[in-house]
């Protein structure tokens, strides 16, 4: 995530107030360009935020839908062994009506373990669900990350020019960058 100091912005204002006032149309031009490449980098850094945030909550919801799944699995076994002890139970039993009771007993054990079964495995589809959105915010905020960084140095170019008393190129290259930047970040949702 990139990290900015809160007064980063107000920075760049006074360099661009300072410029403006010179009286330079030039310079005036590079400090609605810092204004506007300032409020931009603003805006996806937010944005950068909100990805990373919704990255790590689907990451850890994923986690809770795994140890539910884990649960209901166990729950399964353990229905599962109950209903091959009494088919076991069943088969070596003479009397036909303990016989009988065995065998009911062991399809009702044999019910709650597909339920179970049922219940885990869409439990896993859950998680698996979670994990693909995971993924999904963590590459959008890669991309928002490199499409900030490169509006913070197009600020900063496009500063040299204010410093350089208004040498175009910085200020074309400035330009660039943060076309480059905002581009970027619109391919994050792409």
């Amino acid at each position: 995530m990139t990290e900015t100091s809160p007064t980063e912005h107000m920075e760049h204002a006074e360099h661009a107030e300072h410029a403006a006032h010179s009286g330079d149309p030039v310079l005036a031009k590079v400090s609605v360009t810092i204004a506007v490449l300032a409020v931009i980098a603003a805006t996806i850094g937010s944005f950068e935020t909100v990805e990373s945030g919704k990255a790590i909550t689907d990451k850890n919801e994923s986690v809770l839908l795994q140890n539910q799944a884990t649960d209901s699995w166990g729950y399964f076994q353990g229905q599962s062994i109950k209903k091959n002890m009494y088919d076991l139970a069943a088969a070596g039993q003479a009397d036909k009506t303990i016989q009988s009771d065995y065998t009911t007993k062991a399809r009702g054990y044999e019910d709650q373990s597909n339920e179970a079964r049922t219940h885990a495995e869409a439990l896993e589809k859950d998680r698996d669900a979670k994990l693909e959105d995971s993924n999904r915010h963590e590459s959008r905020h890669h991309l928002l990350t490199a499409a900030v960084t490169l509006l913070h140095v197009s600020i900063a170019i496009a500063t040299i020019s204010i410093i350089m008393r208004g040498q175009r190129w910085p200020w074309y290259g400035a330009m660039g960058l943060g076309t480059i930047g905002t581009i970027m970040a619109a391919f994050a949702y792409a």
